[in-house]
């Protein structure tokens, strides 16, 4: 059986918002100087991760979200890495928004919920920074 990775995971210090656009809107400007920010488009929406002040006008937005990042760059060849960071926290019943970027996973947690999900992946094997 294959063991997932430990890693080693860092919480970024920024308080984020999770924000939704409708499809047919111009996606945001890449915002140049934040630790995160995503933008992520399908069909059915736009999706973006930044800091409260970079919240796009007209954008329904989930305020108070934190960030734990996988320390990277991970190699494509790693099996388990984001399942190893999600399974302590729905085991401690801490609700996630997962994302991933071309080097590493990120995992955003409410406020409220980073000392519990910092314990979970602890006790899960992973260093937390």
């Amino acid at each position: 059986m294959l063991m997932p990775p430990k890693l080693t995971i860092s919480l970024l210090p920024d308080d984020l918002v999770v924000c939704r656009l409708p499809a047919d809107a111009t996606p945001p400007a890449v915002v140049t100087g934040s630790r995160l920010y995503s933008v992520t488009a399908s069909a059915d929406e736009i999706s973006i991760v930044c800091r409260e002040a970079e919240a796009p006008a007209g954008a329904t937005v989930e305020h108070g979200w934190r960030a734990f990042v996988a320390d990277g760059p991970l190699d494509f060849s790693l099996v388990g890495v984001l399942n190893s960071m999600l399974t302590p926290l729905v085991d401690a019943k801490v609700p996630v928004f997962a994302m991933s970027t071309y080097t590493t996973d990120y995992v955003l947690v409410r406020e409220q919920d980073v000392r519990p999900a910092t314990t979970a992946l602890k006790i899960a094997g992973h260093t937390v920074r």
